[in-house]
């Protein structure tokens, strides 16, 4: 009887160590301004009923490897969002992260990869770390993270985020600045599920709320000239950042530098700030940034869902509070 249990036993380790390591090495993270053109659709991938039976091309590097979404999300989750984050939150997450992948590929794809569904270049698609990093990463926490994030895929299997039938653009982002940003504020279109909403995260539950950039003034100059070569810059430092138009939150809508006027998120790239929630101070030979929160504003705040998961929301539950009138289903429905 004992032999018998013990070759049961090592029979089931096997098989497990097995399928950890295909899973580990498969068959083979949110833009800052995605698509929101509103192009007509492409016709309808085919897809299965649940990720195991859906495969994606995915570019990674320079390589496309296939795998299917069940293997292709785990690395994603693994990537975009804190393990150590709250069950609900992490399902919150990969539920967006399965919407916007089906969603870019019913619309067509990225341009930057037409042989591929999906990639790892965070300016294009999503984020993705494969088991030998993440595991590198987590150190003796590894197992029982990867258990954590599979069973975040598992128990979401197939479930998107639908706006008339439809996948959304399920933007998400780290953090916010007390609201989220509707779409229109931060990009050329709006769209009636990316609207602003409050996010209950705050210093006390995000690492590097608040951040400082300073520049000095000739790096300042040099910086934006090279996207604006037209800009003209006074002797007076105090000059040379006017009409700060900000929306509620602090986030700046628009601002005149050097006498161009542009949009707030223009010169969060042109500095790499962490947000365009900020506001700065001119001394003579520098400006200073004080910003607040981390990523575009719109869609889901990552700490935000953890915040709301540890006040006991479901992941639908989050879902539908930061995408606005939304259903949450099986994607094509049937």
């Amino acid at each position: 009887m004992k032999h018998a249990l013990r070759t049961a036993l090592l029979l089931m380790l096997v098989l497990f160590a097995a399928a950890w390591s295909l899973a580990d090495r498969p068959f083979d993270t949110t833009p800052d301004e995605p698509d929101t053109s509103g192009d007509p659709p492409s016709p309808a991938v085919q897809l299965g009923k649940n990720d195991s039976e859906t495969m994606l091309r995915v570019l990674r590097g320079e390589v496309v490897e296939q795998m299917d979404m069940a293997t292709y999300l785990v690395g994603v989750l693994r990537a975009e969002m804190p393990a150590s984050f709250e069950e609900e939150a992490l399902k919150a997450q990969v539920v967006a992260a399965r919407t916007y992948t089906l969603h870019k590929m019913q619309n067509g794809g990225a341009p930057r990869h037409p042989d591929a569904d999906t990639c790892d270049d965070i300016t294009c698609c999503k984020a993705y770390k494969d088991w030998a990093d993440a595991a590198a990463q987590w150190g003796a926490s590894a197992e029982v993270y990867e258990q954590k994030l599979r069973n975040a895929v598992a128990q979401t299997d197939g479930e998107v985020i639908l706006y008339s039938g439809e996948p959304i653009l399920a933007v998400f982002h780290s953090s916010s600045s007390g609201t989220t940003r509707s779409a229109g504020e931060v990009w050329q279109n709006d769209l009636p599920y990316l609207q602003s909403v409050a996010s209950p995260e705050g210093a006390q539950s995000v690492p590097n709320y608040y951040s400082v950039a300073r520049f000095d003034a000739a790096e300042f100059k040099t910086l934006f000239l090279a996207a604006h070569p037209d800009a003209s810059f006074p002797e007076d430092t105090s000059q040379w950042i006017t009409n700060m138009d900000c929306a509620a939150d602090g986030s700046v809508r628009t601002l005149t530098v050097g006498g161009i006027t542009l949009a707030g998120t223009e010169l969060r790239t042109i500095l790499s700030l962490r947000s365009a929630c900020f506001t700065t101070v001119a001394a003579e030979d520098s400006l200073t940034f004080y910003v607040t929160g981390y990523g575009h504003g719109v869609g889901m705040s990552q700490y935000g869902a953890n915040t709301l998961a540890r006040q006991g929301k479901t992941y639908r539950e989050i879902l539908q509070w930061y995408y606005t009138g939304v259903s949450i289903g099986e994607y094509p429905a049937g």
